[in-house]
C-alpha cells in the first residue's frame, strides 16, 4: 500500500500544524513477510488487561514496511462532534443532521492524542488523504470537516482524537502471543453500529459467539 499523504492535518486545541504523523521506527518486518492486516479489524483479546486496549477494536488503516496505523472506533471520549466544530470555529449548515452533530469523537490510540483523524466513506477528494477501499478513507487535513459543516461532507465518517502506531514486527509479535484476533474489517461495524455493539460485531465476524471466548479466557 502506498505511503499515506500526511499534510495539514485537523486542528484540534494543543495541535502542533507542523509535525508530520509518523509510523513509529523500529527494526525491520522479519524476511519474507506478506502479513498485510490494512482493512481489517483488530479485536483484542477479552484477557487483555491493557489499560488503553483492552476491550477495544482497532481498523487498521495502513500496514507496510515502516509499521501499522490504525485507529480504535469503540472508545469514545466526552467530546462531541458539535464541541469539536466550535473548538475549530466551523460554523455548521443549517439543517445539519442532529445525529451527526451530537456523534462523540473516538479515542482512537495513544500516539498523537492531540490530533484528529477521519475515517469516511470515499468520494470528494481531500488533501491529505488515504483511500484504503472503496468504502473505507483516512484523512487527516482539515478540509473534510470543512465539507462536513457545509453538509456536503462524507455520507458516513468517525472522527478520533489520536491512533494506535505499532512499530515493524511489532504488531505481529503481539498477534502471535495471542494479544489480539484479526478479521477482515466491514463498514456496517465501522460506521453503522452503535459503539458499544462494535466489539461483540468484530467477534462475530469471526464465526465465534463471544460469550464463549469470554469463557475461554477466563479459564485460560
Amino acid at each position: 500500500m502506498k505511503k499515506s499523504k500526511i499534510g495539514k492535518t485537523l486542528p484540534v486545541p494543543g495541535m502542533s500544524q507542523d509535525d508530520e504523523v509518523r509510523l513509529d521506527e523500529g527494526t525491520a518486518l522479519a524476511s519474507g513477510s506478506t502479513l498485510n492486516l490494512a482493512n481489517h479489524f483488530l479485536i483484542a483479546m477479552p484477557s487483555m488487561q491493557d489499560p488503553i486496549f483492552g476491550g477495544t477494536v482497532v481498523y487498521i488503516c495502513e500496514h507496510n514496511d515502516k509499521g501499522v496505523l490504525g485507529v480504535v472506533i469503540n472508545k469514545p471520549t466526552d467530546m462531541t462532534m458539535e464541541v469539536l466544530f466550535e473548538r475549530i470555529d466551523l460554523k455548521l449548515a443549517d439543517g445539519l443532521r442532529t445525529a451527526v452533530v451530537n456523534e462523540p469523537i473516538m479515542f482512537g490510540g495513544p500516539v498523537q492524542d492531540d490530533r484528529g483523524f477521519v475515517l469516511h466513506t470515499p468520494g470528494a477528494r481531500y488533501s491529505s488523504s488515504l483511500t484504503v477501499t472503496e468504502d473505507v478513507a483516512f484523512t487527516t487535513s482539515i478540509d473534510v470537516l470543512e465539507a462536513v459543516a457545509n453538509g456536503d461532507g462524507p455520507q458516513r465518517l468517525l472522527v478520533s482524537i489520536g491512533y494506535a502506531g505499532w512499530s515493524p514486527g511489532q504488531l505481529e509479535d503481539e498477534i502471535g502471543r495471542n494479544g489480539w484476533l484479526t478479521v477482515a474489517a466491514d463498514a456496517h461495524v465501522l460506521f453503522d453500529l452503535p459503539i458499544e455493539e462494535r466489539y461483540n460485531a468484530a467477534i462475530k465476524l469471526l464465526g465465534i459467539d463471544p460469550l464463549m471466548l469470554a469463557s475461554e479466557a477466563g479459564h485460560a
